[in-house]
């Protein structure tokens, strides 16, 4: 797969990043910048590209600390 396709990307992750690229360009910010802020953003939620199902490994975040 190219470097910056978004195949990999599940429906609502790329529904997601269209929102959020939507809200970047009526800040003000280029397409471009948008949309790399969108994909960046959905990135850091959720750790990258298709990851669903069962067997699915919890963030760091989510897990409790004894």
């Amino acid at each position: 797969m190219a470097r910056g396709s978004k195949k990999s990307y599940t429906s609502k992750q790329r529904r997601q990043a269209s929102h959020i690229e939507k809200s970047e360009k009526k800040s003000g910010t280029s397409a471009k910048t948008a949309a790399r802020i969108a994909y960046a953003t959905v990135n850091k939620r959720d750790g990258g590209g298709k990851k669903s199902g069962s067997g699915r490994k919890k963030s760091s975040r989510s897990r409790s600390k004894k």
